[in-house]
């Protein structure tokens, strides 16, 4: 005969080695979908580098360029470069991937709210990409060297210090285009009240330019440009909050959750 208890001990190990099973292949498969755009892309890798360093290059003096100090630069940039725009552009098949895995273990309100989310928080993350590189980046680099001009300090950089820099105004203004969705999803967790959110404005604004004074450059004017976009967002997730999320809808939600308990 056959220990009940040791079949009782087995089946949450087999559980859990087919989750690990499931979350290697969806690994897998968003990693193959990221080589292949990958893949797909290398060929222009010069192009696409070009493409991004063309806010600096537009304001570089006459016959200005960008310099190389590592002997692998030239390479290894525009493939860095290059792997990212891949991963930017595969992210929907990754996000699947991760909705695919998490999708089992949740309530269907839950699943209903899941997708608008995560479409929605890809939107305002290109969304924050392009503000940064159609307005934030010329003006920096226009500000930077009206700088350098009196100083009569030649602007060049290194491009791997470009790419650093470039990422991290693209990772601080997608994260900063997300305000709204944050908002959102704080209210509808009963988080906090938007009544809340009005009172807690004059600290918002405080901690929008503290954190732009941290990721832009030293100059007003930088910091101007992603703390009052900052600020915007917030209010306009308020509004989002105040339209979307009301009051009944989040009772019946905790009504249909209360009675499927029982």
């Amino acid at each position: 005969m056959s220990d009940p208890q040791h079949n009782q001990n087995e089946v949450p190990e087999e559980t859990f080695i087919s989750h690990l099973v499931e979350l290697r292949n969806r690994i897998i498969r968003a990693g193959i979908a990221v080589i292949v755009v990958f893949v797909g892309l290398v060929y222009w890798a010069p192009d696409i580098f070009r493409l991004l360093a063309r806010p600096l290059m537009m304001n570089l003096p006459k016959d200005g360029k960008m310099i190389v100090t590592d002997v692998t630069g030239s390479f290894f940039v525009p493939m860095k470069v290059t792997m990212l725009v891949a991963f930017v552009i595969a992210l929907p098949i990754v996000l699947y991937q991760i909705w695919a895995f998490v999708a089992p273990g949740l309530y269907q309100h839950e699943k209903k709210l899941v997708m608008p989310l995560v479409s929605s928080s890809y939107l305002l993350f290109l969304c924050g990409m392009a503000f940064a590189y159609f307005v934030v980046f010329p003006t920096i680099f226009r500000v930077m060297a009206h700088y350098n001009a009196p100083l009569g300090a030649e602007m060049t950089t290194d491009i791997d210090n470009y790419l650093s820099f470039v990422l991290t105004m693209f990772l601080a203004f997608g994260v900063t285009f997300e305000v709204p969705i944050v908002v959102v999803l704080l209210v509808r967790m009963n988080v906090l009240t938007v009544q809340k959110l009005k009172q807690i404005r004059p600290y918002v604004v405080v901690g929008a330019f503290i954190v732009s004074a941290v990721v832009t450059p030293p100059d007003v004017f930088s910091q101007l440009i992603l703390a009052v976009p900052l600020v915007v967002l917030y209010e306009a997730g308020i509004i989002a909050a105040r339209l979307f999320v009301s009051k009944p809808a989040v009772e019946a939600e905790k009504e249909s959750e209360g009675n499927a308990a029982q």
